[in-house]
C-alpha cells in the first residue's frame, strides 16, 4: 500500500542497507556539513543491553530485542516530528526494525504495520549496497558476509512495500557519497 505523498515527513531521509554498508560514516559525514544526525538505535540498544547482562540482544531474545528497537524508533521519530523543517537523516528507519522481525521468523504484526504507516518519512530511501572491501564484524555486527547482502535485499523488499522509492547510493569515496545524497534532496 503506498501512502499519499501528502503524509510524507519530506525533510525525513532515511540510509538504510545491510550491516557494514559505510551508512554510519556517510551520516558523520552529513552531520559534519551541518545536517541533522538521528543515530542507529539498534547498536545504542546492543551496547545497553549488554552493559548491563539484559535479555534484550538479538542473540538472547530477538523478539524482546525487536519491540526494544521499534519503542526506540518510535521515540526518535517522535522527538523530532515537530522540530523546524530542517533535514534529518535517519541511521535507519522504522521499517528496518519490520524488516528484521519478517527476517528472524517474528512476522509483521498489524501494530508494527499501522506504526510504520504513522510514521512516514521521505519517499526516496537512500539504500548503500553490500560492500566487501569495508565490511567488518565487531561486538555490536556480528553477521556474516552473507547475512548482509541478505539483509539488503530484503530491507529493498520491505521498503518497496511500504511504497518507498529506493536510491541506490554508489560504493564511492565518503565524499563522493555525501554529494551524491545532498544532490539527490535537492532536486
Amino acid at each position: 500500500m503506498r501512502h499519499r505523498e501528502l503524509d510524507r515527513k519530506n525533510n525525513f531521509y532515511v540510509i538504510t542497507g545491510g550491516p557494514g554498508a559505510g551508512k554510519t560514516t556517510l551520516l558523520n559525514a552529513l552531520g559534519a556539513r551541518g545536517f541533522n544526525i538521528i543515530p542507529e538505535d539498534a547498536r545504542k540498544i546492543i551496547k545497553q543491553q549488554t552493559d548491563m547482562n539484559g535479555e534484550g540482544l538479538p542473540w538472547k531474545n530477538a523478539r524482546y530485542f525487536t519491540h526494544l528497537m521499534l519503542e526506540a524508533s518510535v521515540r526518535s521519530y517522535e522527538a523530532i516530528q515537530d522540530r523546524s523543517e530542517a533535514i534529518h537523516f535517519f541511521d535507519r528507519g522504522i521499517p528496518d526494525t519490520l524488516c528484521y522481525a519478517d527476517m528472524i521468523g517474528l512476522g509483521i504484526s498489524a501494530e508494527m504495520d499501522r506504526t510504520a504507516k504513522k510514521c512516514p518519512y521521505n519517499s526516496i530511501i537512500f539504500m548503500l549496497p553490500p560492500w566487501p572491501e569495508i565490511y567488518q564484524t565487531d561486538e555490536e555486527r556480528k553477521q556474516s558476509w552473507e547475512e548482509a547482502v541478505f539483509t539488503y535485499t530484503k530491507m529493498k523488499e520491505t521498503y518497496i512495500k511500504y511504497g518507498y522509492e529506493l536510491v541506490e547510493v554508489p560504493k564511492d569515496e565518503i565524499e563522493n557519497r555525501v554529494r551524491f545524497v545532498i544532490d539527490k534532496i535537492r532536486l
